[in-house]
């Protein structure tokens, strides 16, 4: 929630906040989850749907598949506002943050719903197949149509985790490949990065950037945040979502127009 907090604020949007998850973290990982009530997640929702119109969703971690039917339901009734969702399904050490049931209720109701996708590869992977050992197998080509298939308008799968020298990000649609960005893979690991790239694509998105343009410029900042990132604890580096406010020179490469 912070991460997507800073993130849109910076990008210049007014974000309001739907609470599903509590969650007990810090920098070195995730220690435990606990789930809204649905009820309360509905309330939560349709309360500022209600008072303000929204630019675009932008969904993370969903908490259980009660969650995720009631999360499903309230964007059906929004069906022009464009849906950004992060599957997060573990966090950046490998702590377990979704069931194989919440993943199935993902993949059923709010994939067909779901307008960009935002998986890692480790995540298009275990989306993509319920056979572990088959979904090592897929290409990431082969995971961005098996999950196309399950609605989503655009996937765009991250190539943070792949053995590669560059970071290749690459966009994908029903038509097939979009485009591919590769980036300077960065030192260190980070905590959030997964978030604040979905958050700074659904801020586009309500600016009304077109998708591909939306990603690559998402990319382009998030890439700048891990870069300008600082250790704000003892584990993963944090990213500065405000690099480009800093009275320090070499920010102003990456500074927003």
């Amino acid at each position: 929630v912070q991460a997507d907090l800073m993130t849109l604020v910076s990008l210049g949007v007014h974000p309001l906040s739907v609470i599903t998850a509590l969650t007990v973290q810090d920098t070195m990982g995730v220690e435990d989850t606990l789930a809204i009530d649905a009820d309360w997640i509905s309330d939560q929702a349709r309360c500022v749907l209600e008072d303000v119109p929204v630019g675009a969703f932008k969904v993370g971690l969903v908490g259980s598949v009660e969650s995720v039917a009631t999360i499903a339901e309230i964007v059906a009734d929004y069906p022009d506002v464009p849906l950004v969702l992060d599957p997060v399904l573990a966090s950046g050490r490998g702590d377990e943050l979704a069931s194989e049931d919440v993943i199935a209720a993902m993949c059923e109701l709010l994939l067909p719903q779901t307008t960009v996708l935002t998986p890692n590869s480790h995540e298009a992977r275990r989306l993509a197949s319920e056979d572990s050992e088959e979904a090592a197998d897929l290409s990431l080509e082969e995971c961005a149509a098996a999950l196309l298939d399950m609605g989503p308008e655009y996937v765009l799968v991250t190539g943070t985790h792949e053995n590669t020298v560059d970071v290749s990000n690459a966009l994908f649609a029903a038509g097939g490949l979009v485009r591919t960005d590769r980036w300077k893979r960065l030192p260190g690991s980070y905590h959030g990065s997964g978030c604040t790239l979905a958050a700074a694509i659904a801020a586009n998105v309500a600016h009304g950037l077109d998708i591909p343009d939306a990603v690559h410029s998402a990319q382009e900042y998030t890439w700048q945040t891990l870069r300008f990132a600082y250790r704000a604890g003892m584990g993963q580096l944090v990213p500065d979502r405000f690099f480009w406010a800093r009275d320090d020179e070499a920010a102003d490469e990456g500074r927003p127009d």
